[in-house]
């Protein structure tokens, strides 16, 4: 928070217990509610040591209070070990990815409803096969303005290098899940990262291996055709170099339409870089 002087200071919100009644590695990046509460998700523990979703209520003398929401578990149905972090529709529901678990055990989509008395209830959407429509669905979904949900899987796919995916909500209320691109390895392969829209209907995202120098990962761009179609445009293929290699964390765009994001190695010292991807004149 900023303090006096310009000088910013740390509090501690909240420090995991690892254990059953709470959980640990909360992996994912928190979003606010409308109420300024925030939510997220841990990889591990929990009632039954498969992760949790959580809530962090702000109080009026400064303190917070954690509740679990859902305990996941590793019962066949339920995903579990989320990474993603959550994110809301227009209703107060939240809507999230595991990696793992689900029917096909390769991980799931799932949508928390508030009900009651402050009362949740989860809905597996969608359980990932590990076949054509992909496997381990490690990043944050996104919204479009109709409401269908897009993200990406690391594995899986028609090549089995990840894909680009959209679910949508038939007239049953039934989501079905439509492939957008399956990434074939000299494209990117394993998209960590998830998805982000310009203004357009465009999206871009990152894979942490793959392209053309090195498989240190790509910046790709995806365009809708007619009939569901897409096609894929690789933007900048990292390893040339002093360059980034394995980006696995989102893009944010700018006003403009730059792209922004970081690699986990490469640089000129050998540990990361932050990078910007740009039009060329």
């Amino acid at each position: 928070m900023p303090a006096k002087g310009g000088k910013w200071k740390e509090k501690i919100l909240h420090s995991f217990e690892g254990n059953s009644s709470d959980g640990s590695e909360p992996l994912a990046p928190v979003a606010f509610d409308a109420t300024g509460s925030l939510y997220g998700t841990t990889f591990y523990e929990g009632a039954y040591g498969d992760g949790t979703l959580f809530r962090l209520a702000p109080g009026k003398n400064g303190d917070w209070t954690e509740k679990v929401l859902h305990n996941f578990d590793f019962n066949g149905k339920d995903g579990f070990s989320s990474r993603a972090g959550v994110v809301f529709d227009n209703s107060g529901n939240l809507y999230g990815t595991t990696v793992l678990g689900g029917t096909g055990g390769n991980g799931t989509v799932f949508e928390e409803t508030r009900g009651k008395n402050g009362s949740w209830t989860e809905n597996v959407l969608y359980s990932f096969t590990g076949g054509t429509d992909g496997s381990l669905a490690n990043a944050r979904l996104v919204f479009d303005s109709s409401g269908s949900l897009y993200s990406t899987t690391v594995a899986g796919g028609s090549h089995g290098a990840g894909d680009v995916f959209k679910l949508t909500r038939n007239a049953k209320g039934k989501w079905v899940l439509t492939t957008l691109y399956s990434f074939e390895n000299v494209d990117g392969a394993f998209p960590e990262g998830g998805v982000i829209f310009d203004t357009t209907g465009n999206l871009y995202g990152i894979t942490s291996q793959g392209g053309a120098y090195n498989s240190s990962g790509t910046v790709f761009k995806l365009i809708p055709g007619g009939g569901g179609t897409w096609t894929e445009t690789v933007l900048h293929s990292f390893g040339n170099g002093a360059d980034g290699s394995s980006p696995s964390a989102g893009l944010v765009m700018d006003a403009s339409g730059n792209l922004y994001g970081t690699t986990n190695a490469g640089g000129t010292y050998g540990y990361g870089t932050v990078f910007e991807v740009m039009l060329a004149d």
